[in-house]
């Protein structure tokens, strides 16, 4: 059985680069074609053994507690209408995970909101999922990087990606070693970088698997770029000791919906492997494609 069974879903930033959609409504509930983001990341949570997640959420996000809770006169409606299909799929979404939330009130940079799950989490292992980086539903990334945790005895891991040299100032950036067991063990970590002074181009995205003492690191971590408290930060205090793992994954297999042409993407390639919509979606893409190659 898997030690980590709780997940932290931090939810609580504005969503600026989504504006003016993020005005009024949480980026989280952004639909990937008919289901919002934040479904898509609590079914990771799930399929990879975990069953109690909190929500670190703030003003204005009503509508991702309100997803996960149970409608009965919505059931009531479409069991006499007949749409089990729509019945059993809204009566999964609350299945799914015991879903938890807590308030950030200020929102003070990732690191911040992971502290705000100290008191649920306790002494615990736990994972984090930022709440708009989705990963493809056949990439078992999360659970790999549970399993690097246990195998190391508690380390601390992070996701990677390998991105453009021109493009890591807007992630973590890490220099990591191939140790002889297979494992991708951090040396350095730098909280966006400028690319002259990245220490790789190897990019931290928006998945964690950590131990309970992250708390102390990130109490006694001073906020850093834009006045925030980053969690990159706390997690390097571990890497001098050796405790600080990565778990690679393809670009092709993560999607940031936070930004809106990478969202557009999304959309797309989930759209295009539906049995109900891929065909015929694949072929208005075609003509469309088509259609702009002819016109002057």
């Amino acid at each position: 059985m898997s030690t980590v069974t709780t997940a932290v879903i931090p939810a609580a930033g504005l969503g600026t680069r989504l504006l003016p959609y993020t005005k009024a409504s949480p980026k989280e509930m952004l639909p990937i074609v008919d289901r919002p983001t934040i479904e898509y990341i609590v079914e990771e949570a799930s399929s990879a053994g975990i069953d109690d997640i909190l929500v670190i959420t703030s003003r204005g996000k009503q509508a991702i507690e309100d997803h996960f809770d149970r409608v009965p006169e919505l059931e009531e409606r479409l069991a006499e209408s007949g749409m089990a299909a729509e019945l059993e799929h809204v009566r999964r979404i609350t299945d799914l995970a015991r879903v938890h939330f807590v308030r950030q009130g200020l929102t003070l940079g990732l690191g911040h909101a992971v502290g705000a799950a100290r008191h649920h989490v306790g002494d615990r292992s736990f994972a984090v999922l930022l709440g708009d980086d989705v990963i493809h539903p056949d990439e078992p990334l999360l659970r790999r990087m549970i399993e690097v945790h246990e195998r190391t005895g508690g380390g601390h891991v992070v996701a990677l990606m390998e991105v453009a040299p021109g493009d890591i100032s807007s992630y973590g950036a890490a220099a990591v070693t191939e140790t002889g067991d297979g494992l991708l063990r951090l040396d350095a970590m730098v909280e966006k970088p400028e690319p002259s002074q990245a220490p790789s181009n190897m990019a931290v995205i928006g998945r964690y698997v950590l131990g309970p003492d992250i708390f102390a690191a990130i109490d006694d971590t001073a906020p850093g770029r834009g006045g925030e408290i980053q969690l990159t930060d706390a997690i390097a205090r571990f890497v001098t000791d050796g405790r600080v793992y990565g778990v690679a994954t393809p670009e092709a297999r993560r999607f940031d919906v936070g930004r809106k042409s990478d969202y557009l993407r999304t959309i797309v390639e989930f759209a295009l492997e539906r049995e109900d919509l891929g065909p015929s979606f694949a072929r208005f893409l075609a003509e469309v494609v088509e259609r702009r190659r002819s016109t002057p």
